[in-house]
């Protein structure tokens, strides 16, 4: 039964998407015959229904554990080199945010006239199969495997407008990407020639393999590129604008945690203290929490401010797993809270991404109030509000990593100004999504609205459940004042400081440093490596044509010179010719061939 579940949870995906891409839209057909095509077929309803191929995969994550604590565990000897897959906790709490993320995303494109919603939601159901694979496999070769689908079919969605700037993201993305894969699988390789062919043998091979700073580095490169690690970020806030909204939140809310994966399944967490990878691994998490604040704070595409807010919380996690690094001993709380925080941040995020659309949709007429209260619901989330999931996850990762310093600075004290940076990032997407112009659709007839409300409200409850029920965190947030204003003041900090760049934005009155916050551009590293890299095509270009034109002067003459050359020895020549033409020169010839060839075998024998 489990071995039919896992072939269904791959497979459907795969076969509808084949279907979606090698199937024509009954007005394709109907143009290429000439004749009026009925409104029903395979490709219309295999649009409308893509959803339900992914609840083969919700069912396994509501499967029960077994003695080792693994769900649905089987293998399959005669696939690659033996693939295994099983869900642990972190695996199973994971696939099922992905499972309402991918569900939503599908509902929001299907029923209706969406631009090319047979081709998207290919590109998603394959992607799901790879994040699947990811959260799932118990082996190297199958998550390598998983992760290259998962990230090369997430170009398909990065692509699928088909603009200038979708282009650009595309070529930044998979530059990217490719230099992730190529890390993951040399990092990979040694790890599993010490050892961690399977994943449970991982951290210890590492940890043992007198190669542990490279596969680490490696692996810190090769996952932080999905993570959105800086400065390994750029494709995030480029990605985001150009790709269509449902496939923003599943890129935000499911992908980017496959580097948080990767990195709990791999790096030696609990075999091994790393102070120095640890320490670093913090650093530049702490420099994405807080440089992205101040990268989005100045952009005016309400995607791109929600793209930098991922890239500070996924520094946030990041230095949760850096902390983990350093001290071993801390590393199985570590886990567990960050699996709790990924959990509410995907959920939360999503529902911000996919709120973008909705919001233009259904912003006016009776909608609106609903539309307003499910972004604020999701808003205060994001930044940890008490009650809220964002507050499970930070009171989570705030207990394991209590009493860790940085430089002689406790990471209690810096990690709530995270929250302070994501408040002032929320209030500016509100204000630049106030801004945004409306395209209005009835409600009734837009699937994207309930898609949007189960997202909303799975994010309110969902992590509490999977929490409780899944991951063995042993202290929730209370009630009492302490634990609240603890939770508080970071946000009360950011609404203060968010309302001061809205009366600034509002009255017109920018002073220096926000004039300059809005001169950056989405991508913000990459345009100057863009930049260089022009300038560098230019200058060489211009050496290239000095070149040419040396060479071509350079070339005539010897062509000058090998032309004079030859005239002058073509008098001698022909006379030569001329004499070895005559029967007594042909004679000679053949004389001087027959000794020569006498003199060789003499010489060989």
């Amino acid at each position: 039964m489990t071995a039919l579940l896992w072939s269904l949870a791959t497979g459907l995906p795969l076969l509808l998407a084949g279907l979606l891409l090698f199937t024509r839209p009954p007005g394709d057909r109907a143009a290429a015959t000439g004749r009026p095509d009925r409104p029903s077929g395979v490709h219309r309803w295999s649009v409308r229904l893509a959803q339900l191929a992914l609840l083969p995969a919700l069912i396994l994550t509501l499967l029960p554990r077994d003695e080792q604590g693994t769900v649905a565990a089987v293998e399959a000897p005669w696939l690659l080199l033996g693939t295994t897959l099983g869900l642990d906790p972190v695996g199973r709490a994971l696939l099922l945010v992905a499972v309402v993320l991918y569900a939503a995303a599908l509902t929001a494109v299907s029923w209706r006239h969406t631009e090319r919603a047979a081709q998207l939601e290919a590109f998603l159901l394959v992607s799901f199969v790879g994040n699947l694979g990811v959260y799932a496999a118990t082996d190297a070769v199958t998550f390598y495997l998983a992760f290259a689908v998962m990230s090369f079919a997430a170009a398909g969605l990065v692509l699928h407008e088909r603009t200038r700037e979708a282009h650009r993201a595309g070529r930044v993305y998979l530059a990217l990407t490719v230099l992730s894969e190529t890390a993951v699988l040399g990092a990979l390789l040694m790890v599993v020639h010490a050892g961690g062919l399977h994943l449970a043998d991982a951290p210890a091979a590492v940890a043992t393999t007198p190669h542990t700073g490279l596969v680490v580095a490696l692996l810190l490169v090769g996952f932080g590129v999905k993570a959105g690690l800086m400065p390994l970020h750029v494709w995030l806030p480029l990605a985001h604008p150009a790709a269509p909204p449902a496939a923003s939140a599943v890129l935000s809310g499911a992908m980017v945690k496959a580097g948080l994966v990767g990195w709990l399944r791999f790096l030696p967490l609990g075999e091994i203290a790393l102070p120095t990878w640890g320490v670093a691994l913090v650093v530049l998490a702490l420099v994405s929490a807080f440089g992205a604040v101040l990268l989005g704070i100045g952009q005016r595409d309400p995607k791109v401010v929600i793209a930098y807010s991922t890239v500070s919380q996924m520094g946030y996690l990041s230095a949760i797993v850096g902390v983990a690094l350093a001290q071993p001993e801390l590393a199985p709380a570590a886990i567990a809270s960050a699996t709790v925080y990924a959990v509410h941040h995907g959920l939360a995020k999503g529902a911000l991404f996919l709120g973008f659309p909705v919001w233009k949709h259904h912003g006016q007429g009776w909608s609106r109030r609903l539309v307003i209260a499910g972004l604020v619901v999701a808003g205060l989330a994001v930044v940890g509000a008490p009650f809220t999931s964002g507050s499970l996850g930070k009171y989570a990762t705030k207990t394991a990593v209590e009493g860790v310093g940085l430089l002689g600075i406790d990471l209690i004290q810096l990690l709530p100004l995270v929250a302070t940076g994501s408040t002032v990032l929320l209030i500016r997407f509100a204000w630049v999504l106030r801004r945004t112009e409306l395209d209005p659709l009835p409600a009734r007839s837009d699937p994207e609205l309930p898609a949007w409300l189960i997202v909303v409200a799975t994010s309110v409850a969902l992590p509490w459940w999977i929490t409780a029920a899944w991951l063995p965190i042993t202290q929730v947030p209370e009630l009492d004042p302490v634990t609240l204003w603890d939770a508080s003041w970071p946000i009360l900090l950011g609404i203060a400081l968010g309302a001061v760049v809205w009366w600034q934005a509002e009255t017109g009155r920018r002073d220096r440093l926000q004039e300059r916050a809005t001169q950056i551009p989405a991508g913000d590293i990459v345009v100057l490596e863009e930049r260089v890299l022009a300038r560098a095509t230019r200058a060489t270009g211009r050496a290239g044509a000095h070149l040419g034109n040396g060479r071509d002067r350079a070339v005539e003459a010897a062509r000058t010179g090998l032309s004079d050359l030859l005239r002058r020895a073509a008098g001698p020549v022909s006379h030569t010719l001329g004499a070895l033409g005559s029967y007594r020169g042909s004679g000679l010839l053949i004389v001087g061939l027959i000794v020569l060839l006498v003199l060789v075998q003499e010489v060989w024998s």
